[in-house]
């Protein structure tokens, strides 16, 4: 779309805060958000069905509000009914909308920024005159949705391993000034989650760590640094996911922590997110059956929802939901049963429904039929409201294209990217002192590994970041990218490639025993040629790699976290970094071979 001038923009903010009832100066000025007195004469003038919109936080497909591509008005057409965002907001009246890049929202910083702009005017032009709260989820590291020239930071289990909340917080902050800049206000992080099982499938390098304590410390500063740049933050996802051995996109888990081991293991994160003044916290679509012995998943459950979160931790902020197309909160219950059971235990927003029309037609039934109450409606649109008011979207839910090249991948947010990712990059082995490598006994660099899909817009694949990083240092790197399941033909190419080498560096990516990257480092190794490796996610494919004569954890295959850690390989920089969680012994889980906080130095 075409971007809207200034004085448009003014006079639809101006709009919707008449809307609101509030006056224009008010609207025009920096201040307190709007009163509970205010927000409730908005709900009172709206219908029912508009106050069932605002409950619902919708994907939709096309980089514009109004005019997407024609591939993604057919995408529309097949799973909404409508051809563009612009008719879904008419036909639903959203409360929100959630950004993904496979649904070809995210191609540029300037298209987001018309796409927001878009979304917000389709939002006034309904009767109520509401903004839209238009989200991601933009956690860094593995998960991002906005890709380069956006700044791509460390993520999660990466800051933990640099262990410092100022970092922490400093991330949230630049990511969070980003994305309020292309005008969406809700992200979906910090994750709150305890990784304490090697194996789920989930969350891993998701998470800050094993340590409840250290994980709570640096969740609640992040959560200062995003709402520093006013811009709401969301702990995900409660009651804790860190135990899981089954991803609840696919199944229900089920966690097996009694009540005291929730206490001491998972809710300190989220105690310290309260604490911290967060937005808004995501469910979990798993069973607890210590929290709830009805063994509804936690997304329906009101013993953990309204009985734990509200009452037992006095959390009065947005609940939302993980998206309600995952299998986890789908098996036991059905679509059309589930947005109502959510609400009824004490959720605020209902994300992504897998078929809207079922879901939201589901809610309005509900209270036509007296299962559900105007009033408990209210209640979680009040809630919405306030965190619209206190993101200042009432006042202003514009961006402008100026805002945009004024925040959006500074060459300030890039150096600090650069900087916090050297601070996480960990030394795990370094056997007879091969790293730092020198550019004058292994200047001839062979790089092999993994190549995991990147985040839209980076460097990637990954093998080509750590060839020329090594290039850009003095090294002479080739590169061959030999897949996470390499075959016996590939493997026997890269023992030829390593031979007449001076050392071989090798990226990794969820290395398990007997697996092909396991044959391929073992193989290379036995050429004689020093072999390093690298992993690019979870840190625990050190346990699986005793051929390596050096290993480091990078905690993600992004490009500022690949460079950070061939800084660390040529010793440009010290590693500084420090497990977050410990690394069990490959055939014997019950020990520990590198305990929590350890990492070695030069």
């Amino acid at each position: 779309m075409v971007p809207l001038s200034r004085r448009t923009v003014l006079a639809a903010a101006t709009l919707g805060a008449a809307a609101a009832g509030l006056s224009a100066t008010t609207a025009q000025a920096a201040g307190a958000p709007a009163s509970d007195q205010a927000l409730k004469k908005i709900i009172s003038g709206m219908s029912l069905e508009e106050k069932v919109g605002q409950l619902f936080v919708m994907r939709v497909y096309g980089h514009s509000a109004t005019a997407p591509d024609q591939a993604d008005i057919d995408a529309n057409l097949k799973e909404l009914g409508v051809r563009t965002a612009a008719e879904l907001i008419e036909k639903y009246k959203l409360g929100g909308i959630i950004y993904f890049a496979w649904a070809h929202n995210v191609r540029d910083p300037h298209q987001i920024a018309d796409l927001s702009n878009g979304i917000q005017k389709a939002g006034l032009q309904q009767p109520s005159r509401i903004p839209l709260l238009i989200s991601t989820d933009q956690e860094h590291g593995i998960v991002a949705r906005v890709g380069k020239p956006a700044t791509l930071l460390p993520g999660a289990m990466a800051l933990g391993a640099g262990g410092s909340r100022s970092d922490a917080r400093k991330a949230g902050q630049i990511a969070g000034a980003e994305l309020r800049a292309i005008g969406i206000r809700q992200d979906y992080a910090p994750d709150a989650d305890v990784n304490v099982n090697p194996a789920n499938p989930v969350i891993g390098v998701r998470s800050f760590g094993a340590d409840p304590q250290a994980v709570a410390g640096l969740v609640a500063a992040q959560v200062k640094g995003y709402e520093s740049s006013h811009i709401a933050s969301t702990a995900k996802h409660f009651p804790g996911h860190g135990d899981t051995a089954t991803d609840s996109h696919t199944g229900i888990p089920y966690i097996s922590h009694t009540r005291e081991q929730w206490e001491q293991l998972d809710a300190p994160p989220f105690k310290a997110a309260i604490a911290a003044g967060i937005d808004s916290i995501m469910t979990a679509h798993i069973v607890v059956p210590a929290l709830d012995p009805s063994e509804d998943p936690a997304t329906l459950s009101r013993p953990i929802l309204t009985g734990i979160l509200r009452e037992q931790l006095g959390y009065d902020g947005v609940v939302v939901t993980d998206s309600l197309g995952m299998e986890g909160v789908r098996t036991k219950y059905g679509d059309e049963r589930v947005p109502v059971l959510a609400l009824k235990a004490g959720v605020d927003q209902l994300l992504n429904p897998p078929d809207l029309s079922v879901s939201w037609n589901a809610v309005l039934e509900a209270v036509r039929g007296g299962e559900l109450t105007e009033a408990r409606l209210d209640e979680s649109i009040l809630r919405v409201l306030r965190l619209k008011s206190k993101l200042g979207l009432l006042k202003e839910p514009y961006v402008s294209r100026a805002g945009v090249d004024r925040t959006v991948g500074t060459p300030a947010h890039l150096a600090a990217a650069d900087r916090i990712a050297e601070r996480t990059t960990t030394l795990l082995v370094n056997k007879k002192g091969l790293l730092p490598l020198n550019r004058r006994t292994h200047k001839n660099i062979l790089v092999l590994g993994a190549n995991p899909a990147s985040p839209s817009l980076s460097d990637g694949p990954p093998t080509t970041v750590i060839g020329a990083a090594l290039t850009g240092l003095g090294f002479t790197a080739t590169v061959l990218a030999t897949g996470t399941a390499p075959t016996q033909a590939t493997i026997a190419q890269a023992v030829a490639a390593a031979k007449g080498k001076d050392a071989v560096v090798i990226g990794t990516y969820n290395v398990a025993a007997g697996s092909a990257q396991q044959s391929l480092v073992k193989a290379v190794a036995g050429t004689g040629v020093p072999v390093v490796t690298l992993s690019m996610r979870n840190p625990y494919d050190v346990a699986q790699l005793p051929d390596a004569d050096a290993h480091v954890a990078a905690y993600s295959w992004i490009d500022v976290e690949l460079r950070a850690a061939v800084r660390v390989l040529a010793g440009k920089v010290e590693p500084r970094g420090k497990l977050p969680v410990p690394v069990q012994k490959a055939d014997d889980p019950a020990q520990v071979l590198y305990p929590i906080g350890y990492g070695l130095s030069y």
